[in-house]
């Protein structure tokens, strides 16, 4: 494991202006709800790259990154995903924005209710399988490989922690 982990009330405690944070959730899920001086960069467009840019436009220490998310996978992936790259310590806050909301930590909160990329999966597949499933029974019956190949790609997401529909729906236009 290339990274650490922080509980949210540790990181507040420690953290001054110029403290590097990294939230990795998409536009939709920042704009709802997000941390105070945060740098902002999705994982589907997380480069080291990118990150040095941002780091050095906002003037942040790099000396460690805390990355954030919804729950704390997509930080994960994220620290994974630099891990070898870049030249500073990686720290995961636990439990993502969700656990900092149940800390009482202050929350910048934009207008309207976003729909968690989760819940977007969910929707999507669910959809995919019902498609499959009518146009099988009422059209041809090779369409059952519709459902097949959703429930395929949701076992190897439960499995594997990878999640190839989140991943193309992050990149939608309602969540950049």
């Amino acid at each position: 494991m290339s990274h650490t982990y922080i509980h949210p009330l540790d990181l507040i405690s420690r953290k001054t202006a110029d403290t590097c944070i990294l939230d990795v959730r998409t536009a939709a899920e920042v704009k709802a709800q997000s941390l105070p001086g945060c740098l902002h960069i999705p994982l589907h467009a997380l480069t080291p790259e990118h990150l040095r840019a941002e780091i050095a436009k906002h003037g942040k220490n790099s000396t460690c990154i805390y990355v954030l998310c919804q729950a704390g996978r997509r930080a994960e992936m994220a620290a994974e995903q630099l891990a070898g790259k870049i030249d500073s310590q990686l720290c995961v806050i636990e439990g993502g924005i969700e656990a900092v909301r149940q800390s009482n930590i202050p929350l910048n909160t934009g207008g309207g209710k976003v729909m968690s990329l989760e819940r977007q999966v969910r929707i999507v597949a669910g959809l995919l399988v019902l498609t499959g499933a009518a146009l099988g029974a009422w059209v041809h019956p090779a369409f059952f490989g519709v459902s097949v190949f959703v429930g395929a790609g949701l076992t190897f997401a439960g499995v594997s922690d990878i999640c190839p529909m989140g991943m193309l729906i992050a990149k939608m236009p309602w969540n950049t």
